[in-house]
């Protein structure tokens, strides 16, 4: 279950020759792919590049009309395995993932892959947000496409140049036996559009009509044959690539009237150059502009011949290349010293060395560019002018902005079930002083922040238990590492599971079971089984856990665990008892405790249709929500403090006497019972309880309903007379 179906979007990649593809830039790769004649795609899911995985599961009917492999990878490792198809056949692949995370990953297939080189085009899909979204490091691609000596596009953020791109970037793979990245940026991903289609091509191979096996073993990557690879990459791949790309004209010049200055950018960044110029009255939103721009929408090789050609004439040229190092401005610095040509280089020096080049920050860089290069240029705003845009609010503004606008940082969704798990930790910890804590990547994550601050590092994917190895026996308690179900197929089972047992790890892992890749957008993962047999609230925590052939369970026992836990996530007592056992046990070796619970979003999105369409259908229908009584509530906010659920907030006190705010549960609870549970197991107090709101009642529920209230409310107006009987 992904994050949204693109159920109906995908029946727009049946579009033919000459009609007119509208949508989003991630549909319009997938129409690229399939008019390229792929033969295989693959990848693993995250941000921003998540949703072409779910486009390509949702089109998998149509993948499979024309003969097109798909499968969703266990890792970005995984995946680039995949493209080794291409060494031999002249099958056309591509695969996806999350940069730099992925790329990090997959580094070691890549670089096997980069070195024996390809028949058929090989391509990766990139996801970079690079500044912004959700990376958790900022770094870019462009240095594992020079190490490894991979080509990588970087196309202008429009539907025409994203679909020409992906088809010529299959040619420049062909042509240059040489695999490549196309980074596709988080605005690139989103940005809508239309291009005129063609008809989809089916593979020359498949299992329809197979290829012949070929065996080649000069593409193996064994001594003789790395150093004749090493050279075939410099006399032979780099040059055709250039030969490609100058003849296709990949990279593009815009000319403009101001021809002593010009910009070099990177296809993706175009569209922000284009409005800061547009802002300094030296362009137009058509794209039409007085400055030259020399476009990279292959950003990697350099071409030469190109960069000397468009800076001969100039005085002065400013590169716009986001992070560290410049690797971009000091290899045409290199490119144009060589050729003699004297051109100015500005870069790092103008624009900032790190971040995220955005509208104001480009704009600021090619201000204070033209006003130094080109005095005589005539500029809408000033560099005063623009660096007084930096901040559009007045410090007043921001004070009432502060003062009324709550902080809304990272957090677990209302009814997660990792929230029941961190607040049992926090209890025990309580009790018996603090923890190390191993955090992973993933929703458990957000457990190093308020209100839990659980976690000391996070260290990658599936890494959490391996990341502890070298603390674990300086600790005065056995350490936690935390990793969830996602991170454990992915590399926890290999790289922290099977090491740990191996090395007799006397430490505690905990999985958070819930049934998806949750972070990620909700994709299936092996351990996937039908939603019914998860565990999923407070409410049915005494269900029977849920049984599948890929378990968890099963490949903790066979990788040699020895003491093993089940636990429903949403029992935080038995939580508790688990985690204190496990700390106190004298029993050697690895600790695993399986946390349970359906993620509270995708059971969300499951169960709500459910419900309103048996609310219309006139079915007795039943909703769970918790309550606060404000009688009883003392003001302490303990409650809000243990489980930092968002549907927990307060209200004025009723009571006249008392001051301090009562806790209030809003109607965004989804019942799952965690502030209640918590409540009981850290003897808080009794002011939660459950309400059954009950659709479509029965006549006797309905006959009893009046009776409840006609006694209750009999008994509140008695009360209300002896107290104002005892008053007077």
């Amino acid at each position: 279950m992904a994050e949204r179906s693109f159920a109906e979007e995908v029946l727009k990649l049946r579009a033919g020759d000459g009609e007119v593809f509208r949508g989003e830039g991630i549909l319009a790769i997938t129409k690229a792919l399939l008019q390229s004649g792929v033969s295989y795609v693959g990848g693993y899911q995250g941000s921003p590049i998540s949703h072409l995985m779910d486009v390509l599961n949702d089109a998998r009917e149509i993948l499979g009309e024309l003969g097109v492999h798909f499968e969703a990878s266990g890792s970005e490792a995984t995946a680039a395995a995949m493209l080794s198809a291409s060494v031999n056949y002249p099958l056309r692949g591509a695969v996806t993932w999350k940069s730099t995370v992925g790329t990090n990953v997959a580094s070691d297939a890549l670089s096997n892959l980069a070195s024996s080189g390809v028949v058929g085009g090989a391509m990766v899909i990139v996801g970079e947000d690079y500044g912004e979204g959700s990376s958790i490091m900022q770094e870019r691609t462009y240095a594992f496409a020079m190490k490894a000596q991979m080509w990588l596009l970087d196309p202008r953020p429009n539907l025409p140049s994203i679909v020409d791109m992906v088809e010529h970037g299959f040619g420049l793979s062909e042509a240059s036996n040489t695999p490549i990245f196309y980074m596709m940026r988080i605005r690139g991903c989103h940005v809508t559009g239309e291009f005129v289609a063609r008809d989809n091509v089916a593979p020359g191979f498949s299992d329809r009509n197979p290829v012949a096996p070929r065996r080649e073993p000069e593409k193996i990557i064994l001594p003789p044959h790395v150093y004749a690879q090493e050279r075939e990459k410099i006399d032979l791949r780099l040059p055709a690539a250039l030969d490609y790309i100058r003849e296709h004209k990949l990279n593009e010049v815009f000319p403009g009237q101001h021809q002593q200055v010009g910009i070099i950018l990177q296809g993706g960044t175009y569209n922000t150059v284009i409005r800061a110029l547009q802002r300094q009255g030296l362009a137009d939103p058509f794209g039409n502009t007085d400055i030259p721009l020399y476009v990279m929408n292959v950003a990697y090789p350099l071409v030469p011949d190109e960069l000397v050609e468009f800076c001969r004439d100039k005085d002065q040229v400013l590169v716009l290349e986001e992070g560290q190092p410049e690797y971009v401005e000091q290899g045409i610095h290199t490119v144009l010293r060589r050729a003699e040509i004297d051109t100015r280089i500005c870069g790092k020096g103008i624009m900032p060395m790190a971040g995220e080049y955005t509208g104001q920050v480009t704009l600021e860089g090619i201000t204070r560019f033209l006003e130094q290069a080109a005095p005589a240029i005539t500029l809408a705003l000033s560099a005063t002018e623009v660096e007084a845009l930096r901040n559009p609010l007045t410090e007043e503004d921001q004070q009432a902005l502060l003062a009324n606008v709550p902080p809304r940082p990272s957090g677990l969704c209302t009814g997660c079930p990792e929230r029941p798990l961190f607040s049992a930790i926090k209890q025990v910890q309580k009790e018996l002083g603090p923890f190390h804590i191993s955090s992973d990547i993933g929703c458990h994550s957000f457990a190093t922040l308020a209100p839990f601050n659980l976690g000391n590092t996070i260290m990658g994917y599936g890494l959490s238990l391996a990341s502890s190895s070298g603390i674990r026996h300086s600790l005065p308690h056995k350490s936690i590492s935390i990793m969830g179900d996602g991170g454990f197929w992915h590399n926890g089972l290999t790289s922290g599971v099977t090491s740990a047992v191996f090395n007799k790890h006397d430490g505690i892992l905990v999985i958070v079971d819930n049934g998806y890749s949750a972070a990620t957008g909700g994709q299936d993962i092996p351990s996937m089984v039908e939603p019914n047999q998860i565990i999923a609230t407070t409410l049915d925590a005494a269900s029977a856990s849920r049984t599948d052939a890929q378990s968890i369970e099963a490949a903790c026992r066979g990788a040699g665990v020895r003491w093993l836990r089940t636990v429903s996530t949403y029992s935080v007592d038995t939580m508790m008892d688990t985690l204190r056992e496990a700390l106190t046990t004298r029993e050697p070796g690895l600790k695993v405790i399986v946390a349970e619970g359906e993620c509270m979003l995708n059971r969300q999105r499951r169960i709500k249709p459910l419900m309103k369409q048996s609310i219309n259908d006139g079915k007795r229908t039943l909703r769970a929500r918790f309550v606060v009584d404000s009688d009883t509530c003392t003001g302490d906010h303990a409650c809000i403090r243990i489980s930092g659920c968002p549907s927990l907030t307060i209200k004025p006190n009723p009571d006249p006497l008392r001051r301090d705010p009562v806790t209030y549960v809003d109607n965004s609870c989804v019942g799952c019972g965690v502030c209640g549970s918590n409540a009981h197991a850290a003897i808080l107090c009794p002011s939660f309880a459950r309400v059954d709101l009950v659709y479509n009642p029965g006549r006797l529920e309905r006959t009893v309903a009046r009776v409840r209230r006609a006694v209750i409310g009999w008994l509140q107006a008695r009360t209300a007379r002896r107290q104002l009987e005892t008053a007077l």
